[in-house]
C-alpha cells in the first residue's frame, strides 16, 4: 500500500509499505480521508519523538475486513475512528473517561495511522464508530482530533453557557473548532491570531470579533470589548505567547481552557501568573480528546447541520502534499485545515 512514512527529522516520504494484517479483535479499514493535524507536525519536527513511522489520527474510512471476534461491524460499513482509543479495562475506561485510558490507543501513536491506504484498528468494536449516511468522508475527517477535542473542552470541561464571552487564542484547526462550537452555543466569541486569513475564516465560523495580535494588544482589546474580561479563554496553540495572554484576558473568576500542547521551545512547560490567578480566582482547565460516550451526540449535531466542521476545510490534498503543509505550519502560514483524500498523488 501507499503511505507517508516519517524517515527523519522533518523528512516524510511517500512510499510502498506492507499492508497491515488483522487481529481477531481488530478491523482493517481503507482510509478515505485523513485530516492534517498540528499534532502530526509536532512529531515531524520531533517535539514529541517519532512513535510510529506512519502518522495520522483524523481519519474516516470504509471497513475492509473484520476479525473473528468483531460483532458490531462488517465489510463495507462507513465508519470513523476517534483518536481517543481505549482498551476498556483501566479505571478511567470503567469510569467512562475513555480518553484518559492508560493504554492510550491513539492512531499514529500506538499503531500505524491514517497516512496509509489501510489501517489495522485494534479492539475494533470499541474504537470504531458508525458514520451517519449524510456525512461526507471529508467533512467527517474535519472532525479530526481538533473538533472533537474542542467540543469536549468547550461543552464538558469549561461548560460554556449562552451569553458568555469567550476568547480563543490561535485560529488554527483547534481554535476555529472552539470558535464554531462556542458560537453555536450562543456565546459571544473573540478570535485572536497573527494571520488575517485565519481571522477572516474565524468570522465565517462564528467569531463576533477578531484581533490581529501583531497590530493590537489582545489583552487590552479583550478587556475593553468585554468590559472587564472574558468568562472563558482558550489557548489553542500551546505557546507562551498565547497561553499567558489568554489567562490575562479573563475576568475575575474566569475559566481558562488549555487545548494546545507545547512545542520544542517550551518543552512541556509554560510559566503562568499563579499569584494573579489565585487572587482573582481564575481556573486553569486542561482537556484531551473526547469520551466515547460523547462522540455520538457530537456526530448527531454535525449530521443535522448544527455544527459544520467542513467549513474549516481549505482544500482536499494528495498524500505527497502533506509535508508542504507541515512546512507552512512551521511558519504559521496555514489557513483552515487540509484533508488527504488522494492516497496516490
Amino acid at each position: 500500500m501507499k503511505a507517508l512514512v516519517i524517515e527523519d527529522v522533518q523528512k516524510a516520504v511517500v512510499q510502498e509499505v506492507p499492508a497491515p494484517t488483522i487481529e481477531k479483535d481488530g478491523i482493517i479499514i481503507k482510509t478515505m480521508a485523513n485530516g492534517v493535524c498540528r499534532s502530526d507536525w509536532h512529531v515531524w519536527v520531533v517535539d514529541h519523538g517519532i512513535v510510529q513511522p506512519i502518522l495520522g489520527h483524523e481519519f474516516c474510512v470504509i471497513v475492509e475486513e473484520v476479525g473473528s471476534d468483531i460483532k458490531n461491524f462488517k465489510r463495507g460499513d462507513r465508519v470513523i475512528v476517534p483518536f481517543s482509543g481505549s482498551d476498556g479495562t483501566c479505571p478511567h475506561c470503567i469510569a467512562g473517561n475513555t480518553q484518559l485510558c492508560d493504554s492510550f490507543i491513539v492512531p499514529g501513536t500506538a499503531y500505524q495511522g491514517g497516512y496509509g491506504e489501510y489501517v489495522a484498528v485494534p479492539k475494533g468494536d470499541r474504537n470504531v464508530i458508525h458514520l451517519p449516511d449524510n456525512l461526507s468522508f471529508s467533512d467527517a475527517a474535519a472532525l479530526g482530533c481538533r473538533f472533537m477535542t474542542a467540543y469536549h473542552g468547550i461543552v464538558d470541561r469549561v461548560h460554556v453557557l449562552p451569553g458568555e464571552k469567550v476568547v480563543v487564542y490561535g485560529c488554527g484547526g483547534i481554535g476555529l473548532s472552539a470558535i464554531h462550537i462556542a458560537s453555536s452555543m450562543g456565546a459571544y466569541v473573540i478570535g485572536v491570531d497573527i494571520n488575517d486569513s485565519n481571522l477572516a475564516l474565524a468570522k465565517k465560523l462564528g467569531a463576533d470579533y477578531v484581533i490581529n495580535s501583531r497590530n493590537t494588544d489582545p489583552v487590552e482589546a479583550v478587556q475593553e470589548l468585554t468590559k472587564g474580561g472574558a468568562d472563558v479563554s482558550v489557548d489553542a496553540l500551546g505557546i507562551t505567547e498565547t497561553c499567558v495572554p489568554a489567562i490575562n484576558s479573563l475576568k475575575k473568576g474566569g475559566r481558562h481552557l488549555q487545548i494546545g500542547v507545547t512545542s520544542k521551545k517550551e518543552a512541556g512547560f509554560i510559566s503562568i501568573p499563579v499569584d494573579h490567578m489565585v487572587l482573582t480566582e481564575k481556573s486553569f482547565v486542561a482537556t484531551l480528546g473526547i469520551p466515547a460516550s460523547r462522540f455520538t451526540p457530537l456526530l448527531e449535531q454535525v449530521a443535522i447541520g448544527k455544527l459544520q466542521p467542513g467549513k474549516m476545510v481549505t482544500r482536499e490534498i494528495g498524500l505527497s502534499e502533506v509535508e508542504g503543509i507541515f512546512e507552512d505550519m512551521s511558519n504559521f502560514a496555514t489557513t483552515g485545515t487540509f484533508v488527504v483524500t488522494d492516497f496516490h498523488a
